[in-house]
């Protein structure tokens, strides 16, 4: 078993409002994030992504810019992060994004018409943060090349079920009586 799925496995879940969350620190930051297991990520990431004439790595702040700089530093492709601040540069693209744990207006800057882009984040659970992405990219008319998660908790109602930019994930779990279980385990879409 990888790393990534044997770390999963030993994840803590806590619940908060009837969600059930996995404390893990691909998709938290805590605990410790070991470089092994991060390295582990960004090669399973480049096997796993199209990155066919990618311009641009775009992910979200907070939790895909770790996984995002890491990818970049492999692959010599630079990063946008979408921010949850707007900074009113020339260009700036607000979005909303809804999650099923609240709403909020994110913020992209320096993906243009011209870019062939690579979407990235940690966890795919009721797909609201990508597809606010995603959509937001569409309109400023970049080539979404590909979105790839590291974690998709399966279950619920996706937002990108069916879309164009249904991502790849590398591994699926379930929460089931207060563990993570590994759904599918090669990870592979």
């Amino acid at each position: 078993m990888d790393r990534l799925e044997s770390s999963l496995l030993e994840a803590p879940v806590v619940e908060k409002d009837g969600y059930h969350y996995f404390v893990h620190p691909i998709s938290d930051g805590v605990p410790l994030l070991r470089p092994e297991l991060l390295r582990e990520l960004v090669v399973r990431i480049v096997r796993a992504a199209n990155l066919d004439g990618v311009d641009k790595i775009v992910a979200p702040e907070a939790m895909g810019i770790h996984i995002s700089t890491a990818v970049s530093l492999a692959t010599d492709i630079p990063v946008v992060v979408v921010r949850k601040r707007g900074y009113g540069l020339d260009g700036e693209v607000a979005i909303s994004q809804v999650t099923g744990y609240g709403e909020s207006e994110m913020y992209v800057n320096g993906v243009t018409a011209d870019d062939r882009v690579l979407v990235l984040d940690d966890v795919y659970s009721t797909g609201g943060t990508l597809e606010a992405i995603t959509t937001a990219l569409d309109d400023i008319g970049a080539d979404v090349a590909d979105v790839v998660v590291a974690i998709r908790k399966v279950g619920g109602e996706k937002a990108l079920d069916g879309s164009p930019h249904e991502p790849t994930a590398l591994v699926d779990v379930d929460v089931v009586d207060g563990e993570v279980v590994i759904v599918d385990g090669d990870g592979d879409d």
